[in-house]
């Protein structure tokens, strides 16, 4: 919103510095901090006071989370969204389709995580929104942006998978590139879920992908760069910047108060539309494969989970003492704060992996 003043103005004065994506990408993040530094604190005594009891605690989980976590508010990530959506409606360009798709599937998946966090807190039990409900709305969700993606990418990348380090091929999937979208973004916003079970475990992994992502997208979308790098040119993705700064400030805000021991949980609220975001985004920016690198730990998190219940259906037994993956190292002994910081750590080593396949071509 505040890009048309440099236009009323005629670009002249101050109001020329809205024009450049940088000094736009900085309000945001400031403006989504001070937001959640702002709102933080009152909206964590709504949900206490609505919500009683919290989020309820599963009985099969680390014991010690029946006596750290109880009572503990959930539906955290509404600070995160309403910082998010209010800095970016004020900082980016609204003429910008691929800033509308991120807010699409982010508001879509939030409205999902909400409503299960509802149900949850409302019944004091884990039977929120059944799991084939909230697949079939992701998958949905998800299909409505792989198609708007499609629509809007230059006409020789629209359909098309680009590989990290090879410079110039590209694989044609046709038909098949909206399901493929469907699958990463679904596919991102569960991972993120899943990953969410830790003070601060999931939140820093998701601000340190979307600055990798936002900088990848910030790339592609200027035509010097993508020329001194060889990569594809994809106009306009350059706005995705701004996004992520707000994410990286929502996020930011939320985590001085979700640092262990956590005040509020960010819920499926949180989760779900910050994972499907990071997919949008990947979609968007043609750079699909190159979130499995960036978001690895959501990968490896989600695979234990698959591994342990695939394997456990055909021989009885566990590979893990507990899935998701961190939970089996809080059976190990290993402390909570111990756990959250060295995946932070492998986060930000996988993502300077994914930032440097811009170069390695």
């Amino acid at each position: 919103m505040l890009y048309w003043l440099n236009e009323l103005s005629d670009g002249g004065g101050a109001f020329n510095l809205f024009q450049y994506i940088t000094f736009r990408s900085g309000g945001a993040f400031f403006t989504a901090l001070i937001f959640g530094f702002v709102f933080g604190r009152p909206l964590i005594e709504l949900l206490r006071r609505r919500q009683g009891q919290g989020q309820p605690i599963r009985s099969d989980g680390p014991e010690s989370h029946l006596v750290t976590k109880t009572g503990t508010p959930t539906m955290g990530g509404v600070l995160i969204l309403g910082a998010l959506l209010v800095s970016t409606l004020l900082w980016a360009r609204l003429d910008n389709p691929y800033v509308w798709m991120l807010l699409f599937v982010t508001g879509a998946f939030g409205a999902i995580g909400f409503a299960d966090d509802y149900a949850k807190v409302t019944t004091n039990t884990h039977a929120g929104l059944s799991g084939r409900l909230r697949l079939a709305l992701g998958f949905a969700i998800a299909g409505l942006a792989g198609a708007w993606a499609a629509w809007h990418h230059p006409a020789e990348l629209s359909n098309q998978l680009a590989f990290p380090i090879f410079k110039s091929f590209l694989l044609d999937l046709g038909l098949l590139f909206i399901p493929f979208s469907m699958l990463v973004i679904v596919g991102a916003a569960n991972a993120v879920n899943l990953t969410d079970g830790l003070d601060g475990l999931a939140i820093m992994p998701v601000m340190i992908a979307a600055g990798t992502l936002g900088v990848i997208a910030y790339t592609v979308g200027r035509v010097d760069f993508t020329e001194y790098l060889d990569v594809h040119y994809v106009p306009g993705t350059g706005e995705i910047l701004i996004f992520c700064a707000a994410l990286i400030g929502g996020g930011l805000g939320f985590l001085w108060y979700n640092a262990p021991p956590a005040a509020v949980f960010m819920g499926d609220t949180g989760s779900l539309a910050l994972g499907g975001a990071l997919g949008a985004i990947a979609v968007a920016s043609k750079h699909e494969l190159v979130l499995a690198i960036v978001g690895g730990l959501f990968v490896v998190e989600a695979l234990s989970v698959i591994v342990q219940v695939l394997y456990f259906k055909r021989t009885g037994k566990r590979v893990f003492l507990m899935a998701p993956i961190h939970h089996h190292f809080e059976k190990r002994g290993w402390a909570e704060p111990q756990i959250v910081i060295r995946f932070w750590i492998i986060s930000l080593i996988l993502a300077l992996i994914g930032l440097a396949t811009l170069k390695l071509r």
